[in-house]
């Protein structure tokens, strides 16, 4: 007598539900977000770091680069609002190798969505970053004089520009995250890449007291267009050429870099 087990079968349906990868990406980024509001700490990055930049810049070298501490805020403030949000965005690659190294995304490769999904949805749910790094720096920016000298709406292009480039930029730091095997590898390569990128700019000078060398560099640095663009939204001043240039930046990162960092996801995990 022969005995035959027949077991049970799971399959994924053929045709997944319409917008399922939106719907998908949208649940982990609400999970992201979660665990951010759970864990508050985290923000201290993008709350305490760029309120001590300012402190720094403005009271310690204000006064000997620009001659007023005033004029040299109202000129700092939106370039430091590009860099924090900068900065805010290495903790999308740490987070996310910190979550692979603890088996979590063992648990999303068997469940029945897109490969990128959890990829998307951190990125998107670490925004929240984003805005509180710019709503905090604003706030303290006004508490010591900072001045918007054009309109809201204008300000708010400013923000809503410098979140979008953060977010194409964070893509990179996803690929590094994917790269390395440790939260503190990933880290180390991240600030290698941020230090040239954010100081190598006119955030804390003019670049025509920079050497011909470094000013070549600031002006083809897309970091540079995007502070322009800042200063530009909320201060005034030209603003169609360097908006053009970051969102063609803002494009060519997430072209480049979003496959790579799924690419390289999938070949992890």
């Amino acid at each position: 007598m022969t005995l035959t087990v027949t077991r049970p079968t799971t399959t994924v349906p053929e045709n997944p539900r319409p917008f399922g990868f939106v719907r998908h990406s949208l649940a982990l980024a609400r999970r992201s977000l979660i665990k951010t509001l759970r864990t508050p700490e985290q923000l201290l990055d993008v709350t305490l770091q760029p309120v001590i930049f300012v402190v720094v810049y403005v009271f310690l070298l204000g006064g000997a680069i620009s001659g007023s501490t005033h004029d040299y805020l109202q000129l700092l403030l939106p370039a430091i609002m590009v860099q924090t949000v900068m900065f805010g965005g290495m903790a999308t690659g740490v987070n996310l190798n910190t979550d692979i190294g603890k088996g979590v995304f063992d648990r999303f490769r068997s469940l029945p969505i897109a490969r990128s999904a959890p990829l998307v949805g951190s990125v998107l749910g670490d925004l929240i970053r984003y805005v509180v790094a710019i709503v905090s720096l604003l706030g303290f920016g006004y508490a010591i004089g900072f001045r918007i000298q054009t309109d809201p709406l204008s300000a708010l292009a400013a923000c809503l520009l410098t979140i979008l480039f953060a977010f194409s930029v964070s893509w990179a730091f996803v690929f590094i995250g994917m790269l390395m095997r440790q939260p503190g590898g990933v880290q180390g390569v991240a600030f290698l890449v941020l230090f040239p990128l954010t100081f190598g700019t006119s955030m804390v000078a003019p670049k025509e007291s920079m050497p011909g060398w470094l000013q070549a560099w600031v002006n083809v640095n897309p970091v540079s267009h995007v502070m322009d663009a800042a200063r530009g939204l909320m201060l005034g001043g030209p603003v169609a050429g360097p908006v053009g240039w970051t969102l063609l930046w803002s494009a060519a990162f997430i072209v480049v870099f979003a496959p790579l960092a799924v690419r390289a996801y999938r070949l992890r995990v």
